[in-house]
């Protein structure tokens, strides 16, 4: 289907938004990494400061009044009245009996292929005979508990319940809790698609939780008789916190780190899309405004050797964005300090920047594109030629859609089965053994002027 299609069949009828789509030109520039790190559309500084603060406000009232401030922070940002955010299991039984059997089916696919990429991830065990009588092992074992977020504001997103559930019972999870932010059209409680995703996937805890109140509550847990009412089951403490958000859930995440686990900060999402002259324009363009659609702040980066192309995908954002649903929003999107047209004059150098980009989501359509792909360091996932688009990855790719934004790709991973396992140790000598390197550890330790390490070795032999 054309643009032009898309937009007949959508007969819009209101004024098309103006999209400000800017652009950045670092032809003839040589740029240092933290050089190209500042060039980049990024969301102002500004802007991340002041969530923190938020945060850390609601974090602190979270920790002192529970599920009070809970149900007072669920009436000012979601308009509900609560007295405790549990979901009844006749509400998720009843969402999964009315659920539209196409959406049904979408979930099963998607569950199916997320499943068998997340079974394939699990890493194996290792015991490795080191020397005679000594052997060292790493085991992979399974928190025991974790609490996962899912978004449900301006997109309900039931595909973010497949991709946090799944690779957590992938990895063994025993415990599982599930929050997503209450609904005022859903009587307080989620969005019903979103409950009957957790009942098909045998999720039982569910509470209506939004925000980074949410998250506040599966990192320090709230103890029982909380609510305003002077009842109300205890919420458990996780070990792990998983999910997207907004900058407010992603600066939540980032704060309670270190309390909890986290899989990244996966904040307000971002598309890069690195192009050369044999990229679609209509595509490029849609694949961008995809990203859009999710946020006024969503990040949607073209990186491009071509004036052609970016002159082309210009056109086409204006015509595609006034024909879909939500164009003000990614209009939004589109015109703020976060999206933009970056010119380069290789796609080396557009390899560069997109490495300094470290998007969430990254798209190669260039020639060549799959040896373009492998020479990328820096990405959440990556998407391959013009048939690999970010929705694919979104709903039924296999591939989870929880990734890492804002730069955080740089060093940290998208989630997966490892989010939800930890590396044991195993140690296991014999005195034979031992002795073989006694005299090794008690050099070292005279070394590191730590001379009772070594005699914890020495006396083991002393007197025999």
């Amino acid at each position: 289907m054309t643009s032009n299609e898309l937009r007949s069949d959508l007969s819009v009828t209101d004024p098309a938004p103006a999209v400000a789509f800017h652009r950045i030109d670092l032809r003839g520039k040589s740029l240092s990494l933290a050089e190209l790190r500042q060039a980049v559309p990024r969301a102002k500084s500004s802007t991340v400061a002041s969530a923190e603060e938020t945060v850390s406000a609601i974090i602190a009232d979270v920790r002192g009044r529970g599920f009070t401030a809970l149900s007072e922070l669920a009436q000012k940002f979601d308009g509900v009245t609560q007295v405790h955010p549990r979901v009844p299991a006749a509400a998720l039984a009843e969402a999964l009996e009315n659920l539209d059997p196409a959406v049904r089916a979408a979930l099963e696919e998607s569950i199916a292929r997320a499943t068998a990429f997340a079974m394939a991830q699990r890493p194996a065990n290792v015991d490795l005979p080191i020397a005679d009588g000594a052997v060292v092992s790493q085991h992979w074992v399974p928190v025991s508990r974790v609490g996962l977020y899912v978004p449900g504001g301006l997109a309900p997103l039931s595909s973010s319940v497949v991709m946090n559930v799944v690779p957590a019972l992938a990895a063994g999870v025993g415990s599982i809790a599930l929050a997503s932010p209450p609904q005022k059209g859903s009587g307080g409680l989620p969005d019903p698609t979103i409950l009957a995703a957790a009942a098909l996937l045998g999720i039982e805890e569910v509470y209506a939780m939004g925000g980074a109140q949410a998250i506040a509550a599966f990192a320090y847990g709230i103890p029982a008789g909380t609510a305003v009412d002077g009842s109300g089951e205890a919420l458990d403490p996780v070990d792990v916190v998983s999910g997207p958000g907004n900058i407010f859930v992603a600066t939540a995440k980032r704060l309670v780190k270190g309390m909890v686990g986290i899989d990244s900060e996966a904040g307000t999402t971002e598309i890069a899309i690195l192009a050369d002259d044999t990229a679609r324009p209509a595509l490029v363009a849609a694949d961008l405004i995809s990203q859009a659609e999710h946020d006024p702040k969503a990040a949607s980066v073209l990186v491009t050797t071509s004036v052609a192309l970016a002159d082309a995908v210009a056109v086409e954002l204006a015509v595609q964005t006034a024909a879909t649903l939500h164009r003000d929003r990614v209009a939004e999107a589109l015109s703020g300090p976060q999206s933009g047209v970056v010119l380069v004059d290789s796609i080396e150098q557009g390899i560069a920047v997109v490495d300094a980009y470290a998007a969430e989501h990254l798209e190669i359509m260039t020639a060549d594109s799959a040896a373009v792909a492998a020479r990328i360091r820096n990405a959440g996932a990556i998407f391959v030629g013009s048939y690999s688009p970010v929705s694919l990855g979104d709903y039924c790719a296999g591939s989870n859609h929880v990734l890492p934004t804002s730069g955080t790709a740089a060093f940290s991973s998208g989630l997966n089965v490892t989010t939800f396992l930890r590396a044991i140790q195993v140690i296991n000598y014999s005195k034979d053994a031992l002795e073989q390197v006694s005299r090794h550890i008690v050099s070292l330790s005279r070394a590191e002027n730590l001379p009772a390490h070594g005699d914890a070795v020495s006396i083991r032999f002393t007197g025999e």
